[in-house]
């Protein structure tokens, strides 16, 4: 009885649990891990993950990140520096910059600079200078070579006078005067001597 029974619950009972239980987790249990926890994974899981997430982020994020890029950074770019830009440094270079160069450099170079050379210098050169050249220089080449010309005929004409007055007339007069005289009156004498 005790080997009977024990037989029956061993091949029965075992059968039962390896064959029914162990197919029935087999099938049911595995097929509804297969079927409906990786369907609810990859359908509901997945196309929430795909469709809503996804979906939000692409449509709600990416409008709301490109919404506050496009309105705020843009905004931002085109109003305020582009703005900045346009009105304070465009307006600071073209206003003061710009203003000073004209108003302060041209009226400097033009008022200053110009004043200085056309008064100061153009006077200096037109005054000192000219009035120093016409006066001084002018003055003293007419006075030097006036001079010199003067000293030049003055002794030429004295040298000239002098030296050929004197060669010509007392030299070559005394000279041939007496040279010849003297010859004549020897010549005479020789000739008196000898007769």
């Amino acid at each position: 009885m005790h080997t009977c029974i024990h037989a029956y619950m061993h091949t029965c009972i075992h059968a039962y649990m390896h064959t029914c239980i162990h197919a029935y987790m087999h099938t049911c249990i595995h097929a509804y891990i297969s079927t409906y926890i990786h369907t609810y994974i990859h359908t509901y899981i997945h196309t929430y993950i795909h469709t809503y997430i996804h979906t939000y982020m692409h449509a709600c994020m990416h409008a709301c990140i490109h919404a506050c890029i496009h309105t705020y950074i843009h905004t931002y770019i085109h109003t305020y520096i582009h703005t900045y830009i346009h009105t304070y440094i465009h307006t600071y270079i073209h206003t003061y910059i710009h203003t000073y160069i004209h108003t302060y450099i041209h009226t400097y170079i033009h008022t200053y600079i110009h004043t200085y050379i056309h008064t100061y210098i153009h006077a200096y050169m037109h005054t000192y200078i000219h009035a120093y050249i016409h006066a001084y220089i002018h003055t003293c080449i007419h006075t030097y070579i006036h001079i010199y010309i003067y000293i030049y005929i003055y002794i030429h004409i004295h040298i000239h006078t002098y030296i050929h007055t004197y060669m010509h007339t007392y030299i070559h007069t005394y000279i041939h005067t007496y040279i010849h005289t003297y010859i004549h009156t020897l010549a005479c004498m020789h000739a008196c001597i000898h007769t």
